[in-house]
């Protein structure tokens, strides 16, 4: 019989949810404001169930109370099969973690000290699996890992020039985003092998964002490393920074460490510079001219950052824009290739503006895509293996 996998992204305030069975996504939805406002709101592509409405009382209080709340839904979508299997989206998986695996309390209690080093996304990760565990007890738990995908790229970008002691003790760049251009990767050997075995880089531009360096399907480098800070500015988190501003914030100005952890990862970003929103939408459509010099500086970066990407792969064949901002801001894809004759790259304004796969003008050198990244579905290819060799060990 077919598995039933469910997928969970579990995040501070939402839990984002795909239920599949076999490789037919069943069922999509997500459980926002956790804790102050609870909203579910789902969609079945199977039975034509939807569901938009709050939550009430405890059901939406914390990550356990809310999977509660969604299970009458699955086991009335289900028709009283089981679910096989829990896939969980995990942030960051260290030094140690290089692959997809079945989670065990060994395991949550090494992914538990890795808070730290991802404090947005790694608490809220492991609170859903926590609450999976209880929900469904019966179904295996595997955990996938957005670092996992960096981990053989070159020495050279994984370190710092600090101590190797440090780098020994796993202070390095480790890269994030990992499952969205894994998918990617899957998706261009599937349908387009020419450019899977180029030099290409996934420019993943969202909420969270990131760009790629991959050749053959490897990476070769990441605008992200020790945390989810560093790099491209975010929705909330500023990006690369010099050091010794972080030095200047605790010794001059007297902040303390969680003072200047709040001000880098919440209110920095989009949020900090235009002091309006961190979403992309509203300062496409906002006056103030704070939301323009933001939307500047974003794309400055993401320019600054081609380049480098460009420069680590020695060369470029394809552009790959991806996430929320990169499949649907046209504007910001235009932007980031106007002027790039020097890397043989231009779009085709018509073929921007409708959003088809390949945006690339007729004389580029360089081709351009937009290919819409799925997180779920490669958390779901994992799961569906570990159940598999799981089954073929009893």
């Amino acid at each position: 019989m077919a598995p039933v996998i469910l997928v969970l992204n579990s995040g501070s305030s939402s839990i984002k949810f795909s239920l599949y069975s076999a490789t037919i996504e069943q069922l999509k939805g997500q459980i926002s404001g956790l804790g102050a406002e609870p909203h579910l709101a789902l969609v079945s592509q199977a039975s034509g169930l939807t569901i938009d409405r709050a939550l009430e009382g405890e059901e939406g209080r914390t990550h356990r109370t809310a999977l509660a709340a969604l299970l009458p839904v699955l086991e009335q979508e289900l028709g009283g099969l089981p679910v096989d299997a829990v896939g969980h989206r995990v942030v960051h998986g260290g030094v140690s973690h290089t692959r997809p695996l079945t989670i065990t309390d060994t395991v949550l209690r090494d992914l538990k000290e890795l808070e730290p080093l991802a404090p947005l996304h790694q608490p809220h990760n492991l609170a859903g699996i926590e609450a999976a565990r209880a929900a469904f007890p019966d179904a295996l738990q595997t955990a996938c890992f957005d670092t996992a995908f960096h981990r053989k790229h070159p020495w050279v970008n994984d370190t710092f020039a600090l101590p190797r002691s440090l780098y020994d003790e796993g202070v390095r760049r480790y890269g994030f985003h990992g499952l969205s251009y894994e998918f990617i990767c899957s998706y261009l050997q599937e349908t387009r092998p020419e450019v899977f075995q180029g030099k290409f880089v996934v420019a993943h531009l969202g909420n969270g964002a990131s760009m790629c360096a991959i050749r053959n399907g490897q990476s070769i480098g990441s605008t992200m490393g020790f945390t989810a800070l560093d790099g491209l500015p975010m929705g909330t988190r500023c990006g690369q920074l010099d050091p010794g501003v972080v030095l200047y914030l605790l010794t001059t100005k007297g902040m303390s460490a969680d003072a200047v952890s709040d001000l880098l990862y919440r209110n920095s970003g989009l949020k900090g510079l235009s002091g309006i929103s961190q979403d992309m939408r509203s300062l496409s459509e906002s006056t103030d001219p704070r939301a323009a010099e933001a939307i500047d500086y974003f794309v400055f970066r993401i320019r600054r950052e081609l380049g480098a990407m460009a420069a680590v792969l020695n060369g470029l064949d394809t552009l790959v824009f991806t996430g929320g901002i990169g499949e649907n801001a046209a504007l910001i894809r235009q932007r980031v290739c106007a002027e790039q004759d020097w890397l043989g790259l231009s779009i085709d304004e018509a073929r921007n503006t409708a959003r088809e796969e390949d945006i690339s003008a007729a004389n580029s050198q360089t081709k351009v895509l937009v290919i819409p990244t799925n997180e779920e579905e490669m958390i779901r290819r994992h799961t569906e293996t570990l159940l598999y060799a799981d089954a073929s060990t009893r």
